[in-house]
């Protein structure tokens, strides 16, 4: 088989660590497993570190307009809009994403009710997956929260597009210390590895195709009267 071609996609990652830069991250160090996969293949990868940014609470584009003094998160979906591959990391705490997580899941929220040129919700044709480190039980728990939500508000979502990494339950070394040999994990880096090049596949897929075709989920023909081959059944 030949290699694909996946220079034409761009991936953008965030960091949902609780630590502010350039604290260590834990998270970060399995991100970047897979970020030099995507650099490998020729991939354009940005990347950024959430509670960096000064970003209000809300399910509003821009909360500034209702009552904040600040708020980042425009310059941030900019960089979400400009990518096909989003991809959230989060360290678990309490067996739940972290709060910042939270609070970007709440703020895409916020914009999926913006349409593309199609009339369709505006991240249809986007790629989503997520990566998640911790110290006790919670990447899956994680993922399932994480994985819906992105694809509630139009995200596509390969197979394998969780990835993670725990130590033992209770206290002791995480995914950057040098006794955790998480580096060395097997089923970790296979996981990454696969969740990592199942995102390309799709996003080249859907960059090849430009997207969803809007028969059937456009909200803009909808609006105008569009049902499709939608009817409600007689009941009798």
């Amino acid at each position: 088989m030949s290699k694909p071609d996946f220079s034409s996609l761009k991936a953008l990652y965030l960091n949902c660590t609780l630590k502010i830069s350039p604290r260590k991250s834990h998270t970060k160090g399995l991100i970047d497993v897979s970020m030099n996969i995507m650099k490998s293949e020729g991939v354009t990868v940005n990347y950024h570190r959430v509670v960096d940014y000064d970003i209000a609470y809300g399910v509003y584009p821009d909360m500034t307009e209702h009552g904040y003094d600040t708020d980042d998160w425009p310059k941030l979906y900019k960089d979400i809009m400009d990518a096909d591959i989003l991809i959230i990391g989060t360290p678990i705490w309490l067996g739940e994403k972290s709060s910042v997580a939270t609070k970007l899941i709440e703020r895409l929220y916020g914009m999926s009710g913006k349409t593309n040129n199609k009339g369709q919700y505006v991240f249809y044709g986007k790629v989503g997956g997520c990566i998640i480190t911790g110290n006790e039980d919670g990447v899956k728990h994680c993922a399932m929260g994480l994985l819906y939500a992105m694809q509630h508000i139009g995200y596509s979502i390969p197979p394998q597009a969780d990835a993670g990494w725990i130590g033992e339950v209770g206290p002791g070394p995480s995914y950057l210390d040098e006794e955790a040999d998480a580096k060395n994990n097997e089923f970790t880096n296979r996981n990454t590895t696969f969740l990592t090049y199942n995102l390309l596949h799709l996003a080249k897929v859907m960059k090849e195709n430009n997207g969803y075709p809007k028969y059937g989920n456009s909200r803009e023909d909808w609006d105008n009267g569009s049902r499709w081959s939608f009817e409600n059944p007689e009941y009798r």
